[in-house]
């Protein structure tokens, strides 16, 4: 049994900012009065005699058990994740793609209907798709602004609808708020994809959404160094998810908890540095005349740029561009870079730069990278904290011999 989740509003710590709660939230010292965050890289507890092994078993004790669902590092970066989001508790997990395994095995079941963007992350349709179908659990994808479209596709079946904001990689938008009344109307979950803009840009919990979702991997951690995910939430729901971790074993390990733990100290600063590097790239790429579009909700030609300003607090570090030529000349221009670094991850201080059609959403179908409209002339950046005439110069390289 866990120890009972931090609930931040019934704490001093509801009082606190966010930069203050995101370096001291959630860290209760031990007997040697520790100045930062220790590390417990032990499988299983101590106990001093079998009847207290036998209450925290039962759970009729609080305390640790086993490091599969009960560790005192891991609970350090889930209790400062959920400060953070302002919801009631966080269950931590080895990845992004399993936080979101977890909260579907946790929730739903046979039967059950999923309504979900269509502009995912690749492996999250592969998911939803493959996986999920074959135990009876069916989704419909609709388009992701498009509330009407989400109304229409809802039925009784419905009991989760799922969404990235900003998408992967055309920075579209939905409104938070608006979807989760539609949600709560129907009697469905609403969980938020939220790992491209952090709890320092957006919080989807205080705009109604019931569940968050993370991949650590990327902003929380924000130095390429460490895997995992978290789902955020009310404690009811989460307790269900913590159910599936300490069960079927999708858990974080104690060292890259800390590592996030650590990384969330610079979360703020981080995000500030890379939305100001990111709206002063996507502005130069916009001017430049190899590239037909750019898709980044900072920019006023963004379809979504007055619903962005008004619910997230920065637009991001991710941006997609376009150039014409397709394949041959988006890769002409990514293999021309000596700077950035070219992977699909993102959420580092390096920038980074991928081919979505061949790389993150490589494993969807020409029909379904058409719908999402991830065309083979689009270049994903995920801008780091580099200094920004160094990127610009880096991408220019590519693109000026485009002219």
């Amino acid at each position: 049994m866990t120890e009972a989740p931090m609930d931040p509003h019934s704490s001093p710590e509801h009082d606190w900012a966010l930069e203050t709660l995101a370096i001291r939230a959630g860290h209760d010292r031990t007997h040697e009065q520790e100045h930062a965050e220790p590390i417990f890289p032990t499988s299983s507890f101590v106990y001093g005699s079998a009847a207290e092994a036998a209450r925290k078993f039962s759970g009729e004790e609080p305390g640790n058990v086993y490091s599969r669902f009960t560790n005192p590092t891991v609970r350090t970066f889930e209790r400062r994740l959920a400060a953070l989001e302002g919801g009631e508790r966080c269950v931590a997990t080895s990845s992004g793609m399993s936080a979101i395994l977890a909260t579907v095995l946790a929730l739903l079941e046979a039967g059950d209907e999923i309504v979900a963007s269509r502009s995912l992350f690749g492996s999250t349709v592969s998911l939803f798709d493959k996986y999920l179908g074959k135990f009876g659990i069916t989704t419909r994808y609709v388009e992701l602004s498009d509330l009407a479209a989400w109304e229409a596709a809802i039925t009784p079946a419905t009991r989760l609808l799922f969404a990235e904001t900003p998408s992967n990689p055309l920075s579209e938008v939905v409104d938070i708020a608006a979807l989760a009344e539609i949600s709560h109307r129907h009697g469905a979950w609403l969980a938020i994809d939220n790992c491209f803009l952090t709890p320092s840009l957006q919080r989807p919990l205080a705009l109604g959404a019931d569940l968050v979702i993370h991949s650590a991997t990327k902003y929380l951690d924000g130095q390429g160094r460490a895997v995992g995910g978290a789902v955020v939430g009310r404690d009811k729901e989460l307790e269900e998810i913590f159910g599936v971790v300490r069960t079927c074993g999708p858990c974080l390990s104690p060292f890259n908890a800390w590592i996030f733990t650590k990384g969330l100290e610079t979360l703020t600063l981080r995000m500030r540095a890379h939305c100001d590097n990111a709206q002063r790239l996507s502005e130069w790429l916009e001017a430049h005349p190899a590239v037909s579009r750019v898709y980044y909700s900072g920019l006023p030609s963004h379809p979504q740029h007055a619903l962005a300003a008004r619910q997230q607090q920065g637009f991001g570090a991710v941006l997609g561009f376009e150039v014409e030529g397709g394949r041959e000349a988006a890769w002409s221009v990514i293999d021309a870079t000596r700077l950035l670094s070219i992977t699909g991850n993102l959420g580092d201080v390096k920038t980074t730069i991928t081919h979505p059609a061949t790389t993150t959403h490589g494993r969807l179908s020409d029909d379904q990278k058409a719908i999402a409209g991830i065309h083979e002339g689009l270049i994903r950046v995920a801008v780091g904290l580099e200094a920004i005439d160094d990127i610009r110069a880096d991408l220019a390289r590519g693109l000026d011999a485009l002219i």
